[in-house]
């Protein structure tokens, strides 16, 4: 994600785009459907996930822990916790006080020594990601590291409680032994609350060591432990995504080198993976997240699996020793490039080795024997420049001489045109380059007019990877924009360009992904969430609804031998599905009236029955929210007779016609 060029939408603009009222006649169109074969194909990953761990996506969102800063590891290493009864200027006699003991021989560095002078008065809280969401009578893991120094204490007690201090659920663990030893206990709440917090106590007087603090619901996606949350995976399986590329974005590049993404640290033992902070912890001044850190308890390993749940190709970003050229621009020099290229090699390694090889062993001990079969990697992320074209070339020529069968990402910048864009298309040309990542962030016009974009892309070139798109219903890094209908809509005009050109366009993904509603920096996005529940947006039931049809096959759709790329504001493409022996159409009309289209199908197999799914809404302006998705697909099911049949497409709206 970058700061693109600023983009603004006026009313006047929209009005232009959208309302043409025609005195209350419905308009009639004429579409011949071709079923001569295009011998164009429909990729399995022509429409996938774009994670990226901005607005809370990881820790706070899809990584189910709900214990923020639980190893005390932040810059601040009390972030999130608040001692109620201890003061800064006092010995805390009448109560206790916490200091942080720090090792830097280790990667989990940091741990809290807790001092209790009055076990009536003393209590550590934690506030969880903007607060804890609980569900009543479901089961919560709670853990927590502890060394037992000193003194007499003989238990930790634990509470949830709610905003006002009222207890939710308790519970104690018996402190025994000496050394570090882990304790594990099951909250079960009495109440649902959004944002409860976590309240530790102590039985007896004396000091102990305390690490890992966490709280894990049960009740995760495949009720794995310290897994994932369950509905936010549900809804990316419900996508049927064809690839889930991670992890990220700019976080790949980090601020600065030092700060970027290394996935070697995220792998292994939990609790031994080294925290960092989050890019976007002070990436926007209209909302700065000084708490917002990565704890990796969601790493490599962890997507490569949600890749193989998911049913998608796993597609890893690596840095290309390039730092964020929107931060500090830090490059890595030539000859220092090596350990870059061989984090690459490795991850390969980790990923499709086997358990004999050093990094498959690995990945074997971790529980996965069977290797993932990762096809594809990025190098860099949103580079641009001949720094860039000079580091892909070496990664480039190790990554083919060792797997001359993973495809590679390369990338042409933040920006949809440009000179850095014409730049880096022309050097990745030259150099053969497999598939070329494209990013556009702009206004829901601009969408609508480049529905034809590929049309006239070298078919003999670098395929297209459209890895980040959204239509910004204000201004690019605004954050007033929204996920609003008309947002949504031009982007499903936009995407029957892609199908349509889908012998160029092999892979695409609307980003950001995820937005927690209290702990975002960035909008508009795909899924937003809080606590408790999440709710999809329109945009989400438009990439549904491609991503559930994409077919098998491209066929041609046109309205007087023309493609339908926006003339009369309407939008289609059409694509067979030899599997299913469905033809599949998909119309966009962004017209304020509603049309009237006659199918003349050439070439296809008879069908018998229609299946119409419309998606739409009475006002551009339109949201789904946490109270209710009024912006959803409606299907209906009817029996038509051979040859033509007419449809109605609604005003501003998206139609889906299955004919099997």
């Amino acid at each position: 994600m970058k700061t693109k060029t600023k983009i603004f939408v006026t009313a006047f603009s929209l009005s232009i785009a959208f309302l043409s009222a025609q005195n209350g006649k419905v308009k009639k169109h004429v579409f011949d459907l071709d079923g001569t074969s295009t011998n164009i194909k429909i990729q399995p990953t022509m429409y996938g996930i774009f994670f990226e761990d901005i607005n809370f996506a990881a820790d706070g969102g899809l990584y189910a822990e709900l214990i923020k800063n639980r190893s005390f590891e932040f810059d601040e290493p009390l972030t999130g916790w608040k001692q109620s009864n201890t003061k800064t200027l006092s010995p805390n006699l009448d109560s206790g006080f916490l200091t942080i003991i720090t090792d830097k021989s280790k990667t989990n560095k940091n741990y809290a020594r807790i001092t209790v002078w009055n076990d009536k008065n003393y209590s550590l809280e934690n506030e969880g990601f903007r607060g804890i969401g609980i569900h009543q009578g479901e089961k919560y893991d709670f853990s927590f590291n502890l060394e037992n120094v000193s003194g007499n204490i003989s238990a930790v007690n634990t509470k949830l409680i709610d905003e006002n201090g009222m207890v939710i659920s308790s519970v104690s663990s018996i402190i025994k032994g000496a050394g570090w030893q882990k304790y594990s206990t099951v909250f079960i709440p009495s109440k649902t609350i959004e944002k409860a917090k976590l309240q530790i106590t102590f039985t007896g007087k004396g000091v102990v060591n305390m690490d890992m603090i966490s709280l894990f619901p049960q009740n995760t996606w495949k009720e794995r432990k310290g897994g994932l949350r369950k509905d936010l995976v549900q809804k990316l399986y419900d996508l049927q995504p064809g690839f889930l590329r991670f992890p990220g974005g700019c976080i790949v590049e980090g601020r600065t080198l030092a700060e970027r993404y290394q996935w070697k640290k995220t792998i292994g033992k939990v609790e031994d993976r080294e925290n960092l902070i989050n890019k976007w912890n002070n990436g926007f001044a209209h909302r700065l997240t000084p708490d917002y850190w990565q704890s990796f308890g969601l790493g490599f390993f962890e997507y490569l699996q949600l890749a193989e749940d998911l049913g998608a190709e796993p597609l890893p970003i690596l840095s290309c020793g390039m730092a964020c050229q929107f931060n500090t621009a830090e490059l890595v020099k030539m000859e220092d490039l090596d350990p870059y290229v061989q984090d690459a090699l490795d991850l390969i390694e980790f990923a499709n080795g086997d358990s004999n090889t050093k990094w498959g062993k690995i990945r074997t001990e971790m529980g996965h024997s069977k290797p993932f079969n990762m096809k594809f990697i990025g190098v860099g992320n949103e580079q641009w420049g001949a720094d860039y074209i000079e580091r892909y070339k070496v990664f480039e020529k190790a990554i083919h001489t060792k797997y001359p069968d993973i495809k590679i990402i390369s990338g042409s910048g933040p920006s949809p045109d440009g000179e850095f864009f014409d730049y880096g298309w022309k050097e990745l040309k030259k150099l053969n380059a497999q598939v070329v990542d494209e990013h556009y962030y702009n206004s829901p016009e601009w969408f609508m007019k480049n529905a034809g974009r590929y049309d006239e892309y070298n078919r003999s070139g670098p395929k297209v990877f459209a890895g980040e798109y959204a239509a910004q219903s204000v201004g690019v890094v605004k954050p007033d924009n929204k996920n609003n209908w008309l947002t949504a809509l031009s982007e499903a005009a936009f995407m029957t360009g892609l199908e349509r050109n889908a012998d160029v366009v092999t892979m695409t993904s609307y980003a950001p992904l995820f937005a927690h509603a209290d702990g975002w920096q960035w909008t508009p996005d795909l899924i937003w969430f809080h606590n408790l529940s999440s709710y999809a947006t329109p945009n989400y039931y438009v990439q549904k609804l491609f991503s559930n049809n994409k077919g098998t096959d491209l066929i041609k759709i046109s309205e007087n031998g023309k493609p339908l790329k926006g003339e009369n504001h309407l939008y289609a493409s059409a694509v067979g599905d030899l599997e299913k022996n469905e033809t599949i159409i998909k119309i966009v009309n962004t017209d304020a009236e509603k049309m009237s289209v006659e199918i003349n199908p050439k070439k296809i197999k008879h069908a018998s029955r229609l299946t119409k799914i419309l998606l739409t809404s009475s006002g551009l302006s339109d949201e789904n929210n946490f109270q209710t998705e009024t912006i959803t697909p409606k299907e209906e099911t009817q029996t038509i007779k051979k040859g033509k049949f007419s449809v109605e497409i609604p005003a501003n709206s998206l139609v889906i016609l299955k004919l099997k």
